[in-house]
């Protein structure tokens, strides 16, 4: 399967919004696309481009979030594509790499999606189909995600050539990705996948894979983009005991955050054990969280190393994390048009006072039940808080700290400026944002 997807991948087309990368000697899209096991090579492929290397909207989600929120420290102004993000404003340009790379690998993976999803929906065993559908569903919706939780707007499908990409707002594509996702729920409640396409995916991807993930993104989006209805539901069907959901590594293919900054000290390591937040909102130090998250150097600077879930090269990423779950509903109770503030707290403390041992990837506080004003102000700020520690280094922070409403002071940039490669080739590109 390893050699069978480096050919199909050397044979896909790069569109981001207009521009068409092809390799001319390699297999053609319509031998990729058309057979179940050149789709499943594609489709396993889509994990790869979005989790392996320094390309990938892994390593550039995670670095820019914790560049631009003062999750990070900067440990070498020799990166400079790194050290634009941790100066932010107007020094981050759109010839910035990783600017570059979350637009184009994030479009290249909704480019590659469609065409599995087209050509799945076109094969007679529709039980391998729907798993090549609800496979490929989840990468583009991630990768629909991260664009829209960093850029303003973003192309509302893939362009070509000669019709370029329009736009649509960050709102609407958190939408269209709950949108891929309730059809690839479609698709597996029509037909549960065959054994045949297990056997040609990551162990790691089974039935309770499907269910938690798919679930635990619909919530996730469907915050982000304001329907709390649809996310409290979407949570509440989520396993809280399931850790499968899950980019796996290998002595190959490493963990980028690792062999890039963790093994290196040499780009980033983490700010402190407050985690860059602001005194009011600093951690307690009795929390769990902490020692998990970060390690002790004792002989040589930084004093605070990145540990979690970058601490080894073979070092599995979770795709969500159980109490992400939680957290989403608190959020809804307090944001809800009849805040359930009882409830909120709830919510809360379980993320709280749970023990690591509890946690399905050793995951907890062990701290005290919440003792703040239960207010609306106050719990918002505690659920800022409580998603900073407990999703520390998930990608996920800048979003969070623009829709939770904290200061502008808090973050270096609100979004990205559109990379120089999309305005060149296409008209319909917006103004880039002020900041």
């Amino acid at each position: 399967m390893k050699k069978l997807l480096l050919i199909i991948l050397s044979g896909v087309s790069l569109v981001g919004c207009k521009q068409d990368f092809t390799n001319p000697g390699a297999i053609g899209d319509t031998d990729a696309f058309s057979t179940p096991r050149g789709l499943a090579g594609v489709a396993v492929g889509l994990q790869s481009v979005y989790s392996n290397g320094r390309l990938s909207p892994v390593y550039n989600g995670i670095t820019a979030a914790g560049a631009l929120t003062n999750e990070f420290r900067l440990m070498n102004a020799g990166n400079i594509d790194e050290f634009q993000l941790f100066t932010g404003g107007a020094v981050v340009d759109n010839l910035n790499g990783i600017v570059g790379n979350m637009w184009t690998w994030n479009n290249k993976i909704i480019y590659d999606a469609d065409n599995v999803i087209n050509g799945a929906n076109k094969l007679g065993d529709k039980a391998y189909a729907s798993g090549l559908i609800a496979y490929a569903s989840i990468f583009k919706a991630m990768a629909i995600g991260n664009l829209s939780m960093f850029f303003e707007q973003i192309p509302a499908a893939p362009g070509t050539q000669t019709t370029p990409a329009t736009f649509q707002s960050r709102a609407d594509g958190f939408r269209r990705a709950v949108t891929t996702l309730r059809a690839a729920q479609t698709a597996l409640g029509a037909n549960a996948p065959s054994a045949a396409f297990f056997a040609n995916v990551p162990t790691s991807v089974n039935t309770a894979f499907f269910n938690n993930t798919i679930n635990a993104l619909i919530a996730r989006y469907s915050l982000f983009a304001g329907d709390f209805a649809a996310a409290t539901t979407a949570a509440n069907a989520v396993d809280l005991n399931f850790n499968g959901a899950i980019l796996g590594y290998d002595a190959i293919v490493t963990n980028p955050i690792f062999t890039t900054a963790t093994a290196t000290n040499n780009v980033f390591q983490i700010q402190d054990s407050t985690l860059g937040l602001p005194t009011a909102l600093a951690p307690d130090l009795n929390d769990q969280r902490i020692p998990f998250y970060t390690a002790i150097n004792a002989t040589i600077l930084p004093r605070h190393r990145i540990r979690g879930f970058f601490n080894a090269p073979t070092q599995a990423i979770p795709v969500y994390l159980p109490d992400e779950m939680r957290l989403i509903r608190a959020e809804c109770f307090v944001r809800q048009s009849a805040p359930n503030l009882t409830a909120a707290v709830a919510e809360i403390n379980a993320v709280r006072t749970q023990l690591p041992s509890a946690d399905p990837f050793g995951v907890g506080g062990g701290l005290t039940a919440y003792s703040g004003p239960v207010t609306t102000a106050a719990l918002i700020d505690e659920i800022y808080r409580q998603r900073c520690i407990e999703l520390c280094m998930s990608g996920m922070r800048l979003e969070d700290n623009r829709r939770l409403g904290r200061p502008a002071g808090e973050r270096r940039r609100t979004f990205f400026p559109y990379p120089s490669r999309e305005r060149d080739n296409n008209p319909n590109t917006p103004a880039d944002p002020a900041n």
